[in-house]
């Protein structure tokens, strides 16, 4: 490799104008990374790999994508001192690079096994990132110059790996320094006064950063993330049902063969609990320790711990034997959460409960697992699971609430039968070599043991050992049931406290088990809950129609010759895709009752017409009277709306149960007529860049209009005064600062060749549509979150209509979208 050198990188510096560290090669063989975020002539990423004493590095300017399918520009930049790696403040502008540098990635790198570092010198560089925000594999390659070209241009690539992600999940998502926690504005405005930079060199500069590294970041952590552990609550269980239930109202997941547990997590503290309320942090160690390292809200989750076998699959006798110590590893598929930062949230539907999760759980990691589903495919899913070898699926229906308890809104079908049951005494065996023959079961009926059968097959050496060191210390004279006479001979009987997993064929007509085989014990269930598990027929818990549409053959959009009966069928389909944004929040409809040509009104007031699915909520008025606002729970609710001629549904920023706190804002860029689509989206475009360097996140919806919402999530804190306030200031200076392209007055003199930004949606009261609501517009579109990577690809707000149910149902489990409209985080102190 060529030898470094850092005189460029000393010649293009005045260090007694900059505080940039001065250039030294440093001795040794370290492997350090960096990523900073370079807010210089253009933003862009400057990443930096420790190599011969120096930092090699490169401009990437787009910065890092998770999606191998990226291929990122990284122009080739001098050599940086590996003092440069704990960098971070303000290069003075006039200076070279002058501009805020923020300190946005950090950790270690290793070529890949059978490659060298030395492989950069031929064009090509295989490596891995162990760092806070990229992790895995990566590929440098060297593009071939073209004449006249000044400069190397590389491309950086992720390989497909468990650390592959969206384009968008790094830069849109990770806005905040790994070393202070400052925003890039913070870091610019030098907010934290005690961490001031000026004039500071060498070790007075790295005892600044020291001091910013043990109390800005301490000082820039959102609120809502200091509180104590949830405490444990009991898990809601399945109900057995022969066939998977039909219908977009029910969600189905995969049943993962472990161990259910809550995990109780608030930053680096952590308690794993059994389905039973007991701690097994201890036991599952690597996944509380997973946990911590995500430094979470305080939150509880709901989910399954596995072990994967040699294929890859979760694996009953896997788990038991990482149990023991005897290898594998523990992973945690997540599918519930039910309280986050304080608030319950049980009572929420399980698809605004699992959008909560999808937005804590972001990214990919080895050992935590966001739990996805599919929505009225359950039958797809079920033959693929039995394909596979797997339990089966569990179904929920997805406006459920959660209940610590058995219930029909949860149903389990499997592939096999297998149930638990209590071990209560074992059969001798006249085999050499072999503990026992066989074990006697029994399970609880009308609060007492009953004699269950036999299970002589499925035994290992290991798993008979282990059952023979139980039952010596166990030993008892006499049955805990009542065991037939010819079954009694050459038993003996133990104590009933230990549970088995029994995969059977079926249960003869005496009640006892046919062709049963031992899967494992259950150290995680109480002998006192066993007991026979009956299945229901899927016709019980299956509803009806749950709402009579009339008039279904009725054109409502004559423009595409759509009827009132195919707006109920997009609604009834996509229910679980717009329930998280619409229920439990006030409600305003736009009603169409002849169809969107004809007479259109907006309703917010409870008239008492809808049915007993549309609740109604007291709200305050300006005038200080009270009226009865309008809010739906469930996919009846919206049905029986349609059925009174609504097409659209309008939202408040704020949930019916804390009505004072809003959890979003909404930018609504409405364009001038005669501005261009292109025009809007680079308006977002800029908008969300001017909102990431204020720490917030952003994300984009096709209005179904003319225009793009720019939605930002919020932890609700702030009530709405100071929302209004904050937005109608960040929509004041954006005018201002581009008063040709921009305009925060709604009269529609002042917007003539301008884009409105639209920030009183902010204000108590007011209203914006929902995501997935219809439009009263020809062709009837329909309002649809996208990802910042699709933004370009649109040509208009309009791309999506109620035919498009089954692509929206599809592109909303796509990896683009997940976590789309959630992030934990609080408005800015400006």
């Amino acid at each position: 490799m060529a030898r470094s050198t850092l005189a460029d990188y000393n010649r293009k510096r005045d260090f007694k104008r900059t505080a940039e560290p001065a250039g030294k090669v440093e001795k040794g063989a370290g492997r350090r990374f960096i990523v900073q975020k370079h807010d210089a002539t253009r933003l862009h990423y400057d990443f930096r790999l420790e190599m011969d004493g120096v930092l090699k590095s490169w401009a990437v300017t787009r910065g890092p994508s998770l999606n191998p399918e990226d291929k990122r520009l990284a122009v080739r930049t001098e050599d940086h001192p590996v003092s440069y790696a704990e960098f971070e403040g303000s290069i003075p502008k006039g200076e070279y690079g002058g501009g805020t540098v923020m300190l946005w990635d950090k950790g270690t790198w290793a070529p890949i096994a059978g490659k060298s570092e030395r492989d950069l010198d031929e064009g090509h560089l295989h490596f891995t990132l162990d760092g806070e925000r990229m992790k895995g594999e990566w590929l440098l390659v060297r593009m071939k110059p073209r004449p006249g070209e000044r400069h190397e241009n590389w491309l950086l690539r992720k390989i497909d790996d468990e650390a592959a992600g969206g384009s968008d999940d790094l830069v849109s998502r990770a806005l905040t320094s790994v070393k202070t926690g400052r925003t890039m504005a913070e870091i610019a405005a030098d907010k934290q006064g005690e961490a001031s930079l000026k004039g500071k060199r060498g070790k007075a500069f790295d005892a600044i950063m020291a001091k910013a590294d043990d109390h800005v970041r301490a000082k820039a952590k959102p609120r809502a993330r200091i509180g104590k552990l949830p405490e444990f609550r009991k898990p809601q269980l399945a109900t057995l049902v022969d066939h998977v239930p039909a219908g977009s109202q029910w969600i189905h997941e995969i049943k993962f063969d472990g161990y259910r547990a809550l995990i109780a997590a608030a930053g680096d503290k952590v308690k794993i609990y059994t389905r039973t309320g007991l701690d097994w942090t201890d036991k599952f160690r690597p996944v509380a320790d997973a946990i911590a390292a995500l430094d979470l809200p305080p939150a509880l989750i709901d989910g399954e711990i596995v072990s994967l076998d040699a294929g890859g699959n979760p694996s009953f006798s896997a788990l038991q034997k990482a149990i023991k110590g005897d290898g594998g590893a523990f992973e945690l598929f997540a599918f519930d959460l039910l309280s986050l930062n304080g608030k319950d949230l049980t009572k929420l539907g399980n698809v605004e409960r699992k959008a909560k999760l999808a937005g804590l759980l972001t990214g990919d990691h080895p050992t935590i697992h966001y739990a996805d589903h599919v929505v009225g495919a359950g039958e797809k899913l079920f033959a693929a699971m039995c394909e596979a070898g797997q339990e089966g699926i569990i179904s929920k229906k997805a406006d459920a609430a959660y209940r610590g308890e058995r219930t029909t809104g949860w149903v389990k079908v499997k592939c096999t039968r297998r149930q638990e049951f209590v071990i209560i005494g074992w059969s001798s065996s006249d085999k050499s070599g072999r503990r026992f023959r066989a074990l006697l079961l029994a399970q609880h009926k009308d609060g007492k043991l009953v004699y269950a059968g036999k299970v002589g097959t499925g035994f290992n050496q290991d798993s008979m050992e282990m059952l023979s060191e139980e039952f010596a210390t166990r030993s008892r004279e006499t049955p805990a049931a009542d065991v037939p006479r010819a079954e009694r001979r050459g038993a003996h009987w133990v104590k009933p406290d230990l549970v088995a997993e029994i995969a059977f064929a079926e249960f003869t007509h005496d009640d006892v088990l046919r062709h049963a085989s031992f899967l494992g014990l259950r150290s995680d269930k109480e002998a006192a809950e066993v007991k026979r598990e009956e299945t229901v027929p899927v016709e019980d818990v299956e509803e009806a129609e749950p709402v009579t549409i009339s008039n279904r053959d009725r054109v409502i959009f004559p423009e595409a010759k759509a009827t009132k009966g195919d707006l109920a069928d997009y609604y009834q389909a996509i229910g679980p895709l717009i329930l998280p944004w619409l229920a439990r929040r006030p409600v305003s409809l736009v009603r169409c009752p002849q169809g969107r040509a004809k007479h259109c009104f907006f309703q917010k007031h409870d008239s008492g017409s809808f049915g007993e699915a549309v609740h109604h909520i007291p709200v305050r008025e300006k005038n200080g009277d009270t009226e009865d606002y309008l809010y739906v729970e469930d996919v009846v609710g919206i049905l029986s709306c349609v059925q009174m001629g609504t097409i659209e549904f309008h939202v408040w920023g704020s949930l019916v149960a804390d009505i004072e706190k809003p959890e979003r804002i909404i930018f609504d860029l409405d364009p001038d007529v005669g501005l261009d689509f292109n025009d809007v989206k680079k308006a977002a475009k800029d908008i969300r860049a001017m909102l990431a360097d204020i720490g917030l996140v952003s994300f984009p919806m096709l209005s179904g209009g003319k225009g793009i919402h720019v939605i930002v999530p919020l932890t609700p804190q702030a009530e709405w005064p100071l929302v209004k306030d904050f937005t109608h200031r960040f929509a004041e200076a954006l005018a201002q600062a581009e008063p040709d392209r921009f305009v925060a007055n709604m009269a529609k003199a002042k917007r003539v060749g301008r884009i409105f930004i639209d920030y009183l949606r902010n204000q108590r009261g007011a209203t914006a549509v929902t995501p997935y609501s219809a439009r009263a517009r020809e062709n009837a579109p329909v309002a649809v979150p996208i990802s910042w990577d699709e933004l370009d690809g649109f040509d208009r707000a309009s791309a999506f209509t109620i035919r498009d149910g089954a692509q929206l149902m599809k592109r909303a489990s796509s990896k683009a979208l997940k976590g789309w409209g959630i992030a934990d985080q609080a408005l800015p102190d400006l």
